[in-house]
């Protein structure tokens, strides 16, 4: 009987134990929402970064880090069920510090150039630093994407992360204190959304994005010429050979940059006749997005078909930056010590024009005390069977 007795106890322990696990199972199909922290590595000058893994119900994950706002990695599944990362990263803080080509990097005050680092305000001309040619790249030589950031997790069914940073008067060059608070939320359905909030108490000018590389192969297995693009734009932003805007919009009808219907994007990014393809060394240049207002609008959509990835983008603002990875070339060694050669990615880039401050005619950049900078940006992720 005590033989029996210790039987039965241990059968309904294993029986437990049986259950235990394949709840754990089911929990792994539909994980709960929720963030992670962790300590990502200690800076240069003593100040300790931080790693913020949020993820899903769906199994997708965003790994953020406080320092530079970078999303250092992003899962999505392919037309499987298999979650593999779709961008490009180091394998450590130590990677970003000795300096990225803006890998995942959050880019302020003012993503992408001005001409020979100068502008004119209210009859005032202000200097920044000259760090792309002869012009002024992405905030600078310490942007946005090379500070401590405020971090402030949210917790819910679409987790969130809140960063916020204040960029003194003259920070680069620019003039006003600028309070900026930027949202990543990982959505329910497979979607990171990132939201800008700014304002100052001097004018300035503010072009807020994110510089993600996306490889929707996973892994970057092989670079993203295959990839189908479609682009909800009938205009360019033509520029000079410094990269800069000539003033003046160009339809896109008849030449290589016509990605209003889908259209492999190596199909004729080599093409050695146009002047703008020999100036980008491929594409590099801003698509003036068809449709107004501030509501979020469709720019593009990304489709790659062995995995099934697509990726949809969806923005407020009048532009986005198409960048094919043309000054990759294979000397920045990435995650597992894997190197990243020319055009194994592609940016997305929503934002305003390039050189709007030197640009009368283009929308203003310009942010005046009482007045709330806002943008928002929305990367889903689905699949398709072809």
């Amino acid at each position: 009987m005590k033989f029996l007795t210790q039987f039965l106890s241990l059968a309904l322990l294993t029986g437990c134990v049986v259950m235990t696990s394949c709840s754990s199972n089911k929990e792994t199909a539909e994980q709960k929402p929720g963030i992670e922290k962790t300590v990502y590595g200690q800076l240069p000058n003593g100040q300790t970064a931080d790693l913020y893994k949020l993820h899903n119900a769906a199994g997708m994950t965003a790994q953020i880090t406080n320092y530079g706002g970078i999303i250092v990695g992003l899962t999505a599944p392919d037309r499987n069920g298999k979650f593999e990362d779709v961008t490009l990263g180091m394998d450590s803080l130590a990677g970003y510090v000795k300096g990225t080509p803006y890998f995942g990097a959050l880019v302020g005050r003012y993503g992408n150039r001005i001409a020979k680092g100068k502008f004119t305000l209210d009859g005032k001309t202000y200097t920044l630093a000259v760090n792309n040619m002869v012009n002024h790249l992405h905030g600078g030589l310490v942007g946005f994407d090379k500070v401590l950031w405020n971090a402030t997790p949210v917790e819910g069914d679409e987790p969130a992360l809140k960063l916020t940073y204040t960029s003194k008067d003259g920070e680069e060059g620019y003039p006003g204190n600028l309070s900026v608070e930027v949202t990543y939320t990982l959505q329910k359905d497979n979607a990171l959304r990132i939201d800008y909030l700014a304002t100052t108490d001097k004018p300035t000018v503010v072009n807020l994005t994110n510089h993600t590389y996306f490889n929707l192969t996973g892994g970057a297995k092989r670079d993203v010429l295959d990839h189908v693009l479609t682009l909800n734009s009938g205009n360019l932003v033509p520029v000079d050979n410094t990269l800069i805007p000539t003033g003046k919009l160009m339809p896109v009808a008849g030449t290589p940059f016509d990605f209003t219907q889908p259209t492999p994007i190596g199909k004729r990014i080599n093409d050695s006749t146009d002047t703008q393809i020999k100036y980008g060394l491929g594409y590099d240049h801003a698509w003036v997005l068809d449709g107004t207002g501030d509501s979020l609008k469709l720019a593009a959509t990304v489709f790659e078909p062995t995995s099934g990835r697509v990726m949809e983008v969806r923005t407020t603002e009048p532009a986005v930056q198409f960048y094919t990875g043309n000054f990759l070339d294979g000397t920045v060694t990435g995650r597992e010590g894997f190197p990243y050669k020319k055009r194994y990615a592609l940016c997305l880039e929503t934002e305003h024009y390039p050189d709007s401050p030197n640009q009368p005619n283009f929308p203003s950049t310009v942010l005046r005390p009482g007045q709330t900078y806002k943008s928002s940006t929305v990367y889903q992720f689905s699949t398709r069977k072809e």
